[in-house]
């Protein structure tokens, strides 16, 4: 078995070359420190078959600029390369360079080539060198450089046959391995001289017809302005956000109906007890999550797409230094977008952050940003607020709790910069992408992915608490008949019920925001089993919205209005209720003490504000 590692610059095209050599649907994005740990995976089978069963292990190793590692991730690639855990050792290294890029990627090349290794340099983005007019002198790059050079086409594949034969043909040369040691004028001189080399071996063939530099120069006068970038982007977010709600809208109505269908013909077809399980316990538990797939998908779906388009790259750069201005940095604002699918791989991402400093401020703010668990939450919350009769209002106020959960951690951030002692903040390198078209299938599996592992993830949790709280609900068996207050979760929830009074709320509210630390999106399904004893047979969305509508407290004072509505919304966009955050943060940090004041911190701040909305909403007879 043969073993090779991927090493080049971010967005360099390495990721789409280790997916075409090992068939991964790994995802590809444009900006640095996306790939936070090295991935290995064997050849794919057709290729194996293809070249007499030959075996080849590919290691992907996370983007770097050289091999004077800088922050954690890049101390990845250099431990990969030099350390001892990777089994069996690697054989040799293909250094990955954009073709576009060269004056400043054959410096890596360089280095790797010093160090001992065995380089096979492969050159990318054929397609868009073509669409320049422009030739790579690929034999002088070979005599320059005295590895062998392969030119990779990543969208159709071209040049892989050609890699494999000299992965396949490769003879083990047994030099020792070491990292080179270069002084800052060795490193300069590097540099001249690859600068040079890159002029030399470019060939202008042809006048380019439609210049990809060209075009990327002009979209980034605008994208990249300091006052027209911030409104687009701002627009395309807001757009984003709103059509979370209309776009969804039929595919969530048809969703409803199903399940709605499927509890009623369950509880009717199937007696006693056990329907009743299977029915209103089971079925709407986990109808209450699925409604809201697609949501998630058109979420991950738009911010896949302008991931592929370059366009997130530029906003890392445009906003560097409004976040500067709260101890954070360009560097912050991959792991704070990725936050808004989910706080744990965001949390992980920060290992790209030099600054220690900088990068356990952006672990602290991370849980604030609106992540995908939220999301159910809030568009339950939400569409009790607006009806079905304003999608756009709806859209709206979602955009607002988005922007809010970016305010509140942008206000944390500054709180804690002015607290945490360390040294000053890492400076943004990277280098921006051209403007791409998107590959829609790629985008659409990537959403269809997530989708998938939100739904597996919340699955076995619900499947466990449906069960729990169905429980609850439905014993001691004496109670059915009567009156739901006597069932156990009745008499749980009424002990505990004196600590939401103060949010508005009464015992059912309140056991599914404890339901809720298991998993935000819980607090749906844990709604929707403890307001069922009240008599809902509708449709899973509607019963619950129109439960929330007549809910009461005894003297008759509506349980939901717009004060405890809002309230609510608050409690959810700043409170930590997920146990598996709490877990990652202890393993970024080192430390349970953190972890848990991170968790206790942000509920009793959540909840005293939720308190404080509440109660001057009220005030003003909301």
């Amino acid at each position: 078995m043969s073993t090779w590692a991927l090493v080049g610059s971010p967005n360099s095209g390495k990721t789409t070359l280790y997916n075409w050599l090992t068939g991964a649907r790994s995802k590809v994005v444009n900006y640095p420190g996306a790939t936070v740990e090295y991935s290995v995976g064997p050849l794919r089978q057709q290729l194996s078959e293809k070249f007499g069963h030959f075996q080849a292990q590919i290691i992907d190793t996370p983007g770097v600029y050289s091999l004077n590692p800088q922050s954690d991730d890049e101390k990845v690639t250099y431990d990969t390369l030099f350390g001892s855990q990777i089994h069996p050792p690697i054989d040799g290294v293909m250094v990955i360079t954009d073709g576009l890029q060269l004056s400043r990627h054959l410096v890596l090349a360089e280095q790797v080539k010093a160090s001992g290794y065995p380089v096979i340099l492969v050159v990318t983005m054929m397609d868009l060198l073509d669409r320049e007019g422009t030739r790579l002198d690929i034999d002088l790059l070979k005599s320059e450089l005295g590895v062998p050079v392969v030119q990779f086409d990543g969208i159709l594949g071209r040049g892989l046959d050609h890699i494999l034969l000299l992965i396949k043909n490769f003879q083990p040369t047994h030099q020792p391995i070491q990292a080179p040691q270069w002084s800052i004028k060795t490193q300069e001189e590097k540099l001249k001289r690859s600068e040079q080399l890159a002029q030399k071996i470019i060939i202008n063939h042809k006048k380019p017809q439609q210049s990809a530099l060209k075009m990327t120069a002009t979209l980034d006068n605008y994208l990249l302005h300091p006052f027209i970038g911030y409104i687009i982007f701002f627009a395309l977010m807001t757009g984003l956000f709103a059509s979370i709600f209309w776009l969804a809208s039929p595919f969530m109505d048809i969703i409803d109906n199903l399940f709605g269908f499927l509890t009623t013909s369950t509880t009717e077809n199937i007696p006693h007890l056990l329907g009743n399980f299977l029915g209103d316990g089971l079925i709407s538990a986990i109808g209450g999550v699925i409604i809201f797939i697609p949501q998630i998908f058109i979420l991950s779906l738009g911010i896949g797409l302008l991931e592929s388009t370059g366009y997130l790259a530029r906003v890392g750069a445009l906003i560097d230094k409004p976040l500067t201005a709260v101890g954070l940095g360009g560097r912050s604002f991959v792991p704070m977008l990725s936050g808004f699918a989910c706080a744990i791989p965001a949390i992980m991402a920060t290992r790209n952050i030099t600054s220690s400093k900088e990068r356990f401020i952006a672990q602290m703010i991370i849980p604030f940003m609106a992540c995908s668990a939220r999301l159910p939450v809030y568009a339950l919350i939400i569409s009790f607020l607006m009806g079905d009769e304003h999608p756009l209002k709806a859209g709206l106020v979602m955009a607002l709790l988005y922007f809010g959960s970016i305010l509140v951690g942008a206000v944390a951030a500054k709180i804690l910069s002015k607290m945490v002692k360390g040294e000053n903040q890492s400076r943004l390198m990277m280098e921006l992408p051209l403007y791409r078209r998107p590959r829609f299938r790629v985008l659409f599996l990537q959403a269809y992915s997530k989708s998938k592992t939100f739904i597996f993830r919340a699955g076995p949790i619900i499947m466990i608490l449906a069960l729990i709280l169905w429980f609850g609900t439905n014993f001691p068996r004496e109670q059915i008949g009567e009156t739901p207050q006597l069932s156990y979760a009745a008499q749980f929830g009424q002990k505990i019920e004196p600590l939401f009074k103060p949010l508005g709320v009464d015992w059912r509210v309140g056991f599914g925001l404890i339901s809720a630390f298991a998993a935000r999106e819980v607090f749906v399904s844990a709604m929707a089993l403890a307001f069922n004893i009240q008599g809902e047979d509708e449709a899973q969305t509607e019963g619950l919205l129109s439960a929330m509508r007549e809910a009461t407290f005894a003297d008759g004072t509506p349980i939901f209005t717009t004060a405890t509505s809002v309230g609510l919304l608050i409690f959810f966009m700043i409170a930590l209720q997920c146990i598996s955050t709490v877990a990652i943060v202890k393993k970024e940090t080192g430390s349970w003490k953190v972890a848990l004041t991170q968790l206790v911190a942000s509920n009793m701040i959540a909840y005293g504000l939720a308190v404080i909305v509440v109660h001057s909403l009220k005030a003003f007879g909301l």
